[in-house]
């Protein structure tokens, strides 16, 4: 099951579809994030990362 790389959460494979990036990470999820700013933080992590 895929799990948030930032705080370690548990998602949905279809959540993981929508927001992982190409390598498969999702640097932010339901738990550590906002809904509406999910995509925007991962973004933003992923460029920190």
């Amino acid at each position: 099951m895929p799990k948030c790389n930032h705080c370690g959460a548990h998602v949905s494979e279809r959540f993981a579809r929508v927001f992982a990036n190409e390598r498969g990470e999702i640097h932010a999820c339901v738990s550590c994030s906002a809904n509406a700013g999910i995509a925007e933080a991962a973004k933003e992590r992923a460029r920190g990362a």
